[in-house]
């Protein structure tokens, strides 16, 4: 449905190159993700599939179109929404779904049953102005605006950028009952624990794909035992973690640190310990977990650099 091969963008006259060879393949009617930080170049491979932007090398297409010579159908076919709301403010809810239906030749009506879970949400403010929506409301506006045409593929920029916890849990919930109906979903999103709710993803920093596979596989061949750790004086653990050289990397999560050591057997924990209690620690405890998303990230990120 969507293939991307060796596709390159550059910015600043080739100074900074935002998408370095990447090459991805997304099955029809999948939930894919594509994760990663700001500045990773998930936006910009959005806009090339969108045909918002021509890519510098490589080749991409959607649903079998190419976004170069046939982005006048890929238009067509695909609905958008991007990371910054972009609807007519000063338009209230239904103008601005009337409007779009309009540009596709289609009507609110005709397509409600698409749509009918998320507009009954923010019927009841259908004459608000846009611009007035809160975030969570602008985030479901969008997407009823990105649908009303029955797109094939839908793209999605960080949709719950900027929105609370109970809206994010809800917008991932839509987007489930969405793949139902056999829309393929192409989703980006800065947040690594929205990772598992997707049923394949591609981890992306620097403009270059790290890896791309299920959630779980992900974690499955994550290639060191990780233990979480944590003490009365949180602050002074991370700074002598990180200059214990039996450590290979720690990093900070929630109430813990995350530790990884450099050469683990039985007893490292104990020698750990043990010198950290003569630094002064209390409240020592550590256990051994199961690595997160975030986790398999920052170890692929360490990796590639070296």
């Amino acid at each position: 449905m969507i293939s991307l091969e060796n596709i390159s963008i550059s910015y600043n006259k080739g100074q900074i190159k935002a998408v370095d060879g990447v090459s991805l393949e997304i099955q029809k009617g999948e939930l894919f993700g594509l994760i990663g930080p700001d500045g990773a170049g998930k936006t910009s491979i959005f806009r090339i599939l969108t045909t918002l932007l021509l890519p510098d090398e490589g080749i991409a297409t959607v649903d079998g179109w190419d976004v170069i010579k046939d982005f006048e159908n890929i238009r067509k076919e695909v609905g958008y929404m991007p990371g910054k709301f972009s609807l007519y403010q000063d338009l209230s809810i239904e103008e601005n779904l009337n409007f779009f239906a309009t540009v596709f030749n289609t009507s609110v009506e005709e397509n409600m049953d698409l749509i009918k879970e998320i507009y009954d949400q923010i019927a009841p403010f259908k004459t608000r102005r846009a611009g007035k929506l809160s975030g969570g409301m602008k985030q479901k506006l969008a997407l009823c605006c990105a649908l009303i045409h029955r797109p094939s593929v839908l793209f999605l920029d960080e949709p719950t950028t900027g929105v609370d916890t109970v809206s994010r849990k809800e917008f991932w919930e839509m987007l489930k009952r969405l793949k139902s109906q056999g829309i393929t979903i192409m989703v980006s999103t800065p947040y690594m624990d929205e990772a598992t709710l997707c049923e394949r993803i591609a981890l992306i920093q620097d403009g270059k794909i790290m890896t791309v596979n299920s959630p779980d596989k992900i974690i499955e061949e994550f290639p060191y035992p990780l233990f979480a750790i944590k003490s009365d004086h949180m602050i002074q653990l991370l700074t002598d973690l990180r200059e214990n050289p039996s450590i290979k990397s720690c990093n900070s999560f929630g109430e813990n640190h995350h530790i990884i050591f450099k050469n683990f057997d039985e007893d490292s924990t104990y020698q750990l310990l043990e010198k950290l209690k003569s630094k002064g620690h209390q409240g020592l405890v550590i256990s051994k977990i199961t690595p997160t998303i975030e986790d398999c990230f920052i170890a692929l990120m360490d990796q590639n650099h070296g």
